[in-house]
């Protein structure tokens, strides 16, 4: 059984990374924060890319890609803290339509003219709609109140919740990186932090903790594009998995940082931040444990390789 991702994957992963890491930075994420969230002309990169397309039909516009495939593209999106609503409206709102039969708008989504902002009642808000603003744990997310139209369509939850998930592995990524650069370029007793033993360990254990979640939010994806009938319990095993890794990371970032690490001064808060708000949205962990132990522990799930490889 093969398990690793195609050479398309992995080239179309890598371009999206080489492009974000070169045009969204830090130094742009601090710009955002002061001046407004969204920038146009960073949009309108993303849609040169063509990446607001990416899961539209070709016969619309797009590229006719697959779920696992835009989840590999909102990873990159997390590692680079991307400020931009690409996920939401690409990647979640756009399968969501599709389901529905409602095609109208994907052109114009392929051609960045339009995004759709996200309510679903679980979450309390809607992201990036119009209206009032809410605060958010994140500085770089725009929310506003449900709209009038959220909805409680399980279909669209557990996009949302895939998709965030994937973000958190990203996220989680990105983090690990400033850590080990950190831990290399700080001196402590005559010698770098990071051969230390202790700071070795702690990164250790984040990095086997978000190696063992990557496959599982990508079996998440494939599973969805599958249709299968689980796909919903893979969908909450990721977000459990991701979020459990991107909070380690970040605690773990943060102690290598030491005190410094919860400042504004240090790029990291950044990503922090937005793992907190991912790890809150599309499903608590409450919620998503529930869902694993029911389907589970509950029998309503058949578990053991005879299953899972059958």
């Amino acid at each position: 059984m093969e398990f690793l991702l195609t050479d398309d994957q992995a080239t179309l992963t890598e371009g999206v990374r080489e492009f974000l890491t070169g045009t969204h930075g830090p130094e742009v994420l601090r710009r955002l924060d002061e001046e407004g969230n969204r920038d146009p002309a960073i949009w309108q990169s993303l849609v040169e890319m063509g990446l607001p397309g990416l899961l539209v039909p070709e016969e619309n516009g797009g590229l006719g890609m697959a779920l696992l495939d835009a989840a590999l593209i909102a990873a990159e999106c997390g590692r680079a803290c991307l400020a931009e609503p690409l996920v939401d409206t690409a990647f979640v709102a756009v399968p969501w339509l599709m389901a529905k039969g409602e095609t109208g708008e994907l052109a114009a989504i392929a051609a960045g003219e339009k995004t759709v902002p996200l309510a679903h009642n679980i979450n309390g808000w809607t992201a990036d709609g119009n209206g009032e603003a809410l605060e958010s744990v994140d500085p770089l997310r725009n929310l506003s109140p449900l709209t009038p139209d959220a909805t409680d369509d399980e279909l669209l939850l557990n996009l949302g919740a895939l998709m965030s998930s994937a973000q958190l592995v990203g996220l989680a990524s990105a983090m690990l990186d400033q850590a080990v650069e950190y831990a290399k370029m700080r001196n402590q007793f005559g010698q770098p932090i990071g051969s230390f033993q202790a700071v070795k360990h702690h990164l250790a254990s984040a990095t086997v903790a978000l190696e063992f979640a990557k496959p599982v939010v990508w079996r998440a994806a494939q599973a969805m594009d599958d249709g299968q009938e689980n796909a919903a319990i893979h969908v909450s095993h990721a977000k459990l998995a991701a979020g459990d890794a991107a909070l380690q990371m970040a605690e773990t970032a943060i102690q290598v940082h030491g005190a410094m690490g919860y400042t504004y001064e240090v790029d990291l808060h950044f990503w922090m931040k937005r793992s907190w708000a991912h790890i809150g949205a599309w499903g608590s962990r409450a919620f998503h444990t529930k869902r694993v132990d029911d389907a589970v522990i509950g029998g309503a799930m058949n578990i053991g390789p005879q299953h899972t490889f059958g």
